[in-house]
């Protein structure tokens, strides 16, 4: 029996990162320097993505133990090698995982067969529509509805701040269909690019460049065979995903900042100051020293929840909450010391940990802001009592 404290690997997931490091280096890495228009990049990622098979971990399996359901341990490997390499490929493998999950969740036999395949080889880019202008963490205010017709629904409202917004082939929304139920009157549909009610009407610009923008739903009308589950349990399908996903957040960081503290290794050995490398001042040791300790303690707890995840079926709520707040904090203040430790250089427009600077700011927001990761683990500490400590 695994503990609740407990990290532990299978021999499938030690090759899988040995493969992931010659992988992201290799095929990921050159695409980053390359850059380029966003949606071109972004294709262009999710193409290689595909092709080397990594697509396929954003889908559930049957374990060993008979369940079915996500690898959280080879996901946040994946997520945290590809993050080291590149945050803006990270971003579109998982958006491939968040914006699928609801049809593994919640979808029929139909549904799956008509959108996961097309996930996994590449030849659809999925998208998570659930963030509103006054819906964030807040979730039960949404705005956009659903109104039941004959045949379907009629969508109407705006979401923002979605990723993915203009190159998605399929996205996941979610709506009221019950406006006076707050997050018990929410279902979840499936919705293609080419439904004349969906439009882009802009593209958001944000520190770290990926596809994100505002869609308008106007009178879209989608068949009933859209419906993901059962009406009125949209706010479940979502909580599902972003439970699967959280600890992932924190493999993403921990990617980044493992990045940001080989740089700032680098450049203490190599950055000579007063006639020897700045490595050998105590005030950088104490930064390198300081660094480790949290790339590490992050890492371990990362691995935990995800462990969990794989091997119980009981909540991991208080587990993946703590992983995902751990390790985005820490990878901010170990990202924020490698850019002291580069001095000028590392505010240069282009320079590594400038990328890592600007990459690491939103993951302290999405899929649940810091502050919200703290009242979780609170009310959980508060609800279950005494937890060991």
């Amino acid at each position: 029996m695994i503990g609740r404290n407990e990290v532990r690997f299978e021999p499938h997931h030690a090759e899988l990162d040995a493969r992931l490091r010659v992988f992201a280096h290799e095929r990921i890495e050159p695409l980053e320097a390359e850059g380029g228009e966003e949606d071109a990049q972004a294709r262009r990622f999710i193409g290689v993505l595909a092709d080397g098979g990594l697509l396929d971990y954003v889908l559930p399996k049957t374990k060993p133990s008979g369940r079915r359901g996500i690898d959280a341990r080879s996901l946040c490997l994946v997520r945290e090698n590809l993050a080291r390499a590149s945050g803006f490929a990270d971003c579109m493998f998982v958006m491939q995982g968040l914006g699928s999950a609801p049809v593994w969740i919640a979808g029929t036999k139909e549904q799956q067969a008509a959108v996961l395949p097309r996930v996994a080889s590449g030849l659809a880019i999925a998208a998570f529509a659930l963030t509103e202008p006054e819906a964030g963490s807040d979730v039960a205010s949404m705005r956009t509805t659903a109104t039941k017709v004959d045949g379907g629904y009629l969508i109407d409202g705006t979401k923002t701040f979605i990723s993915n917004a203009g190159v998605a082939d399929v996205y996941s929304v979610f709506a009221k269909t019950d406006v006076n139920a707050g997050a018990k009157g929410i279902s979840a549909f499936v919705v293609e690019k080419t439904n004349p009610g969906l439009q882009v009407i802009e593209r958001q610009r944000v520190i770290a460049p990926h596809p994100i923008g505002t869609m308008r739903f106007e009178r879209c009308f989608v068949p009933d065979s859209a419906l993901l589950g059962d009406v009125n349990e949209g706010f479940s399908v979502a909580m599902k995903t972003l439970d699967v996903f959280r600890p992932t957040v924190g493999a993403a960081a921990c990617g980044l900042a493992r990045r940001a503290l080989a740089e700032a290794l680098s450049r203490a050995s190599t950055r000579v100051q007063f006639g020897k490398p700045i490595a050998a001042f105590q005030g950088i040791q104490f930064h390198l020293a300081q660094m480790a300790a949290d790339v590490e303690a992050s890492r371990l707890l990362v691995y935990r929840a995800a462990t969990l995840q794989d091997t119980t079926d009981a909540p991991t709520t208080r587990e993946s909450s703590l992983a995902k707040w751990q390790a985005t904090e820490a990878a901010q203040r170990v990202i924020d010391k490698a850019v002291q430790v580069f001095g000028g250089a590392g505010v240069l427009v282009g320079s590594i940990v400038e990328r890592l600077y600007r990459e690491i700011r939103a993951l302290r927001i999405y899929e649940g802001t810091s502050e919200i990761q703290q009242v979780v683990i609170a009310t959980r500490l508060l609800k279950d009592g005494n937890p060991g400590y």
